[in-house]
């Protein structure tokens, strides 16, 4: 078993690979064979650059049988890179997973398609959108590759490919992250680096703002129609810049910028676009813990094509007293996640470093205030009440709200750097957020003694942990993403969108050229109607027939091309098959 590094390694990693491997792209010399098996079929697009770019579906044989459409099915979709790029006449391509996600039936839990995309390698498959509703397309980025893939699952097994983002459509940003998919179906993405080129960039706007090149600062906001037309680009960073202690840059800018937004949520209803900014992504923190930043920013969208910055807002400090600043409280802001009734305007930030959730009432309000109101060591006493792991560095990642507002959920990499036994243990947990949200303005909780970090919070509008899904995995990494299940099979046997979430998909895999790898599984859980979690047992693998789908496979639909990294999940059904 390889030890678990801490933040400070994991970032510095980052820092020197991202710029080693960014822009591999590979042009691979054919498509795998067929087998009997297996059907293939092709969709392409012309992009911005006039080159015409591919995918192949590689559909098994058994979904185009009578009986198996049949059945009105779920799917779960996986966005998956190569754990091994192979050699320069036969790399091993990227690829999107389709996995039957209909509970009950002899396939739950099989891999019945995988989309490769073709001519393109080393992409680093990283996220997608955090749900998907009918009738939008999925959008999936590229990390390194810089690069934005737009999906169509209309007619679900089969993928089509509707556009591609490709660098030089965002020359102000770099590292595609987060989507967030509007009503109309266009999407917005935070690109958590800075423009392609150093120097000054011009964004949709007219504004200008100084960068310090890929990977760097700041990121921006972008807008893609579902075409994988850009419609615009918005700049992240204030025009005047920032404390220059508080947000440093390497090499430093003119005007110092916090600005890497990495996760992103929209309430389309209030025009406001929340982000969170985690790293400057290719810079070791190892000498300054303020590179991993510790804001969130919030935007107005009543213009969808020029989301206007209204407000930074710094976390505040904790009550640990971290011996190491890189894994206090506020710092790594990776990801958030806003309510959804309209009666609530609250939203949540869950930080990496610092392996905490906070919490504002009004997203909406001039100056925000945010609040630490929750400390994963609280779940993770749950599951170890002896020796309970701490949360200084846990890796704390996918975060989001119930469409009901009822629970949050989140995903934890692993126990913190000084846990003083188990670490190899993640998890998902469940909160419990109706008494929070119904305080309104007037929430007193706040987590702000030594006590309440593995007991909870002592006001009563606190958030109460439901319960927590242990998720193993002694690799270098563990749990980061997640999706929730939003459809529900109706009487009238199709299925529909619903808001109470009984299902919940986890993947096992960060980012392997930071350090921080994962066993390459995705799970599933069941959420029972109070909202406490548990391992779906029912969900296996089709070759080792235990729980969770393995990617450290040697044979796919596409061929023998071994182990696959999967990062990005979400829920999706058919058309057809969705009311």
């Amino acid at each position: 078993m390889r030890s678990r590094s801490g933040v400070r390694r994991l970032l510095a990693m980052m820092a020197i690979l991202i710029l080693a491997t960014a822009g591999a792209v590979a042009d691979p010399s054919g498509h795998p064979s067929a087998t009997a098996s297996v059907i293939r079929v092709g969709s392409s697009v012309v992009g911005s650059d006039g080159v015409r770019h591919s995918v192949t579906n590689h559909l098994v044989k058994q979904t185009q049988t009578r009986a198996y459409r049949h059945t009105r099915r779920e799917y779960v979709l996986a966005w998956a890179g190569a754990a091994d790029p192979g050699t320069e006449g036969s790399p091993n391509p990227d690829f999107l997973a389709v996995i039957d996600a209909t509970a009950g039936t002899p396939d739950y839990g099989k891999v019945v398609n995988t989309v490769t995309i073709d001519g393109s390698t080393g992409n680093e498959p990283h996220h997608m959108q955090y749900m998907w509703h009918k009738g939008q397309k999925i959008y999936a980025g590229g990390i390194l590759s810089d690069t934005v893939f737009v999906f169509d699952a209309a007619r679900l097994p089969q993928i089509g490919l509707s556009g591609v983002v490709q660098a030089s459509d965002t020359p102000c940003g770099s590292a595609p992250d987060a989507f967030q998919v509007l009503s109309d179906g266009t999407a917005y993405m935070s690109a958590v680096g800075g423009p392609d080129v150093t120097g000054p960039c011009r964004y949709s706007g007219g504004q200008i703002r100084e960068g310090n090149g890929f990977a760097g600062s700041p990121g921006e906001i972008v807008r893609i129609g579902p075409n994988g037309k850009v419609l615009s680009e918005a700049p992240a960073a204030t025009k005047e810049g920032e404390d220059p202690k508080l947000c440093p840059n390497v090499p430093a800018l003119p005007q110092p910028s916090c600005a890497n937004p990495h996760g992103l949520q929209v309430r389309e209803d209030l025009n406001r676009l929340i982000t969170s900014d985690f790293v400057e992504l290719r810079t070791p923190i190892v000498d300054n813990p303020n590179l991993a930043r510790d804001t969130v920013r919030i935007f107005d969208i009543s213009d969808r094509n020029a989301p206007r910055l209204l407000s930074v807002s710094r976390l505040p400090a904790g009550p640990r007293n971290d011996a190491d600043l890189n894994t206090a409280e506020p710092r790594g802001a990776m990801e958030t996640g806003v309510t959804h009734q309209p009666r609530h305007r609250g939203a949540f930030v869950a930080t990496s470093g610092g392996g905490v959730i906070y919490y504002t009432p009004d997203i909406t309000a001039k100056k925000p205030r945010w609040r630490e109101v929750f400390d994963d060591a609280t779940a993770f006493k749950s599951l170890f009440p002896k020796d309970t792991p701490t949360s200084d560095g846990d890796a704390g990642s996918w975060v989001q709200v119930s469409p009901d507002d009822r629970f949050l959920f989140h995903v934890v990499v692993s126990g913190g750097y000084t846990s003083p036994g188990e670490r190899e243990t993640g998890m998902l947990y469940v909160l419990d957020l109706r008494r929070l949200l119904a305080a309104g303005n007037r929430t007193r909780c706040s987590i702000d003694s030594s006590a309440e970090v593995t007991a909870g919070g002592a006001e009563p509008d606190c958030p109460s942990l439901i319960g927590a899904v242990p998720i193993r995995d002694v690799t270098s990494g563990g749990a980061h993403w997640g999706s929730l299940d939003n459809f529900a099979l109706g009487r009238d046997g199709f299925y529909h969108e619903t808001a109470q979430i009984r299902r919940v998909v986890t993947s096992n895999y960060f980012v392997a050229f930071t350090g921080v790898d994962g066993n390459h599984r995705i799970c599933v859980s069941q959420v029972s109607p109070s909202g406490k979690p548990s391992l779906d047992t029912g969900f296996v693998d089709e070759n080792t027939h235990a729980p969770c789908v393995e990617f450290n496979r040697d044979k796919w639909p596409h061929g023998d091309h071994g182990p696959a990294r999967p990062h990005g999940v979400v829920f999706a059904v058919a058309d057809a098959d969705l009311r």
